[in-house]
């Protein structure tokens, strides 16, 4: 499972990454374990972007990482995220789950 995020000031976030021991998705598709770290610089990634990709860290297997979510998805099997990637938007103030699908 490809896991992304773009919530880059998290503390959890490694380019663009997850790097979390555990994922919780609440009931309203958003990241329960989001920390914002004041010290991360952000740098806008588009500025340059067709002069130079941005750089994604290795996409982490998802046995090593708990996922829990409650949100009421079509992903979502008994808890258990079954999505073939999860993807943390960047634009709202909270990280939304946008593989999200309503039941």
């Amino acid at each position: 499972m490809d896991i992304r995020c773009r919530k880059r000031l998290c503390k959890f976030n490694d380019k663009f990454t997850c790097k979390a021991k555990e994922l919780q998705i609440n009931k309203n598709a958003i990241c329960d374990i989001y920390c914002l770290d004041s010290n991360k610089k952000v740098l806008d990634t588009t500025k340059h972007l067709l002069e130079q990709p941005p750089v994604y860290a290795p996409q982490r297997d998802s046995k090593t990482l708990k996922i829990q979510c409650t949100a009421i998805c079509m992903f979502n099997h008994n808890g258990q995220c079954v999505s073939n990637g999860i993807t943390l938007n960047s634009i709202k103030e909270k990280p939304y789950c946008v593989s999200f699908l309503k039941k």
